[in-house]
């Protein structure tokens, strides 16, 4: 048998490609595909190791719930940081260009049921979140602005660093130039910067988290430390330190003064131009975190409503000060309001006995699949994402999955399932087989082994249907 990958570290290392599912083009939240018979117009992103040779294969079959498929018929590729469906039209594989880590491009299903690369190349600057907004694939990060921006310290003010895919122009835009700047210091009026955490759209508008990030360096210095909350100034860095996404400088407050307040972020449109910002003190943040991924939490359902996640990862700060005393919990805005709907509340924690999540994702039917932690969020940040769960935001209930491989064996889940017809599509790995889709039965949480890979992981899942059918 080939040699298989295993990903258990501190945290669960789901597939390193995620996959936005929707199902149907113009309108991505319709959850009822058009049947096409014996057609392959499922497609799975896989990724072979075989003979210290790396592969990357775009997959397609008939179905998702059985049988076996290997890696030699696939349409090679260069593998994507994240893979997009756009509806059952457009496959977008996105990679962020850090480092010539590679081009993001997008695929087509021809009429004959074979899939094609579309023309266009782009090298897609560095992301930390992403989704579909309108006729857009957009990714957000947060960083440095314009050098013109310093302050007399040589301080740059954060920005967002928006980019912008066009699916049917087939074009690539960024703000890497001096105009348009979207500035995210000071953006919820408490002097901290912030990032943004998903993106949802609803009536037109794009709704997303508001991340409090603490004070940059520009934010300290601002105002003679007017931001600084009183007791707080032992927070500021005096030297360097860190690595990765944790890493700092001098004169920085890393991570937010105010953990037990959650804002969202309301613009009218792709420009970000106009913003209205609403909040809530019952739960904190919207946000999933892993390294410098900053996962949504943020996501309508079928009549409109926008359901917020928070997973409480405030309270893995190492500062009590820093610490959220709100445990894991869920609210809503109505469908046409823009405020938080305060008599929806649920206490996951209180239904979950105690623990949080990771990820979430829409699956349909008011249902959303929960990646679950195996103990509660500390400062230890000793927890691992290593099960699902299905939470009805309707009876607020929460099922466990069953008949998924046991936690010995189990190594990663993929970063996003596909959802059609009651039925939960999600890609596992295991260290003693192929990995597999397992078909999850939304109602009752009971997990079947699906289709087999014979590849090292599987990176993504979802259906592609010809652009003219």
């Amino acid at each position: 048998m080939k040699k298989f990958l295993s990903f258990f570290t501190k945290s669960l290392l789901v597939a390193s490609v995620l996959t936005t599912v929707v199902s149907c083009d113009p309108d991505p939240d319709d959850p009822t595909p058009p049947s096409t018979g014996d057609k392959n117009v499922y497609v799975i992103a896989s990724q072979g190791q075989f003979s210290n040779t790396t592969t990357n294969a775009l997959l397609t079959a008939s179905t998702l719930d059985e049988g076996t498929i290997g890696m030699e018929n696939g349409l090679v590729n260069d593998g994507a940081t994240q893979w997009v469906f756009y509806g059952d039209k457009y496959l977008y594989g996105l990679t962020y260009n850090q480092g010539n880590a590679g081009l993001t491009r997008s695929y087509i299903m021809g009429d004959d049921y074979t899939l094609k690369a579309r023309s266009g190349e782009y090298a897609v600057r560095r992301f930390t979140t992403y989704g579909i907004y309108d006729d857009y694939v957009m990714t957000f990060s947060t960083g440095d602005g314009p050098a013109e921006w310093a302050d007399e310290n040589g301080y740059i003010p954060q920005s967002f660093l928006v980019s912008k895919l066009d699916v049917y122009s087939e074009t690539y835009t960024t703000n890497n130039t001096l105009e348009p700047q979207y500035l995210s210091e000071n953006f919820l009026g408490n002097g901290e910067y912030v990032t943004l955490a998903g993106i949802q759209e609803r009536d037109g508008k794009l709704f997303s988290a508001a991340v409090p990030m603490g004070l940059s360096q520009y934010g300290v210095k601002d105002g003679d430390g007017q931001w600084i909350l009183p007791g707080n100034e032992d927070l500021v860095t005096t030297e360097p330190g860190g690595s990765g996404s944790g890493a700092y400088d001098v004169d920085e407050l890393q991570w937010t003064q105010y953990p037990n307040e959650c804002w969202i972020a309301i613009f009218n449109d792709e420009t970000l131009s106009e913003k209205k910002l609403i909040s809530t003190d019952k739960i904190s943040y919207a946000c999933g975190r892993r390294k410098s991924q900053y996962y949504q939490m943020t996501w309508a359902v079928d009549n409109g409503d926008i359901y917020v996640f928070s997973p409480s990862y405030a309270k893995s700060m190492k500062d009590p000060r820093q610490q959220t005393t709100l445990p894991a919990g869920v609210m809503r805005i109505k469908n046409g309001t823009e405020s938080f709907d305060e008599s929806y509340y649920v206490d996951f924690e209180a239904l979950s006995g105690g623990l949080s999540f990771l990820r979430t994702w829409y699956v349909g039917d008011n249902k959303f699949l929960m990646l679950m932690y195996d103990k509660p969020i500390t400062p230890a940040n000793d927890m691992t994402a290593n099960a699902l769960a299905i939470f009805d935001v309707e009876t607020s209930t929460l099922t466990n999955v069953t008949g998924l491989p046991s936690a010995d064996v189990l190594s990663g889940f993929g970063n996003a399932p596909y959802a059609e017809d009651g039925n939960v599509y999600m890609s596992v790995t295991t260290t003693n087989s192929y990995p597999a889709v397992y078909v999850i039965d939304s109602n009752t949480g009971v997990a079947e082994k699906g289709i087999t890979v014979e590849a090292t992981q599987i990176s993504g899942v979802g259906r592609l249907l010809p652009l003219n059918k």
